[in-house]
């Protein structure tokens, strides 16, 4: 008798101006036996994160968006939060934004720097546009804020 066994994997990444792509792949396979499903298992979940991540860093079209400005200079946005002086790979927008969340929510700097050096190895300020969305998207869930869209009530502009 034929045992099949399908497993799924997928991610969904962030990316700039609210924009997202997502990637799955499902692999079905068959068994002889039932004792081969925790090896069979695992052998299906390496291949497909493999898989999954190494396209997943395709992200195609993106949206325009005006983040090609360049880093102010001078004293940042005037709120006194970071000095317009410091070298992010990322956009503007999205150095506010995690500075912004990081400052309304109290959360500490080091855990924030911890948390991009376990996902990309690099400090926050050497994050590209990519990686900073997907620190964004963890930091909001982190604060209760899931998707962003629930970050701005209503009559407050964007």
């Amino acid at each position: 008798m034929a045992i099949h066994i399908e497993a799924s994997y997928t991610k969904k990444l962030g990316l700039p101006q609210y924009s997202s792509h997502q990637y799955s792949i499902t692999l079905r396979s068959e068994l002889t036996d039932l004792q081969q499903v925790p090896q069979e298992s695992a052998k299906l979940h390496a291949l497909m994160q493999s898989c999954v991540d190494r396209e997943i860093q395709q992200t195609g079209f993106l949206p325009a968006d005006s983040t090609t400005v360049p880093i102010r200079q001078g004293n940042g946005n005037g709120n006194g939060h970071h000095n317009g002086n410091d070298t992010w790979e990322c956009s503007p927008k999205q150095r506010d934004l995690i500075l912004k969340i990081v400052d309304e929510h109290k959360l500490d700097k080091k855990e924030v720097e911890q948390l991009a050096q376990d996902r990309f190895s690099k400090s926050v300020r050497q994050l590209n546009r990519l990686e900073a969305s997907g620190i964004i998207e963890e930091l909001l869930e982190k604060t209760g804020q899931k998707n962003g869209h629930n970050r701005f009530k209503k009559g407050v502009p964007r």
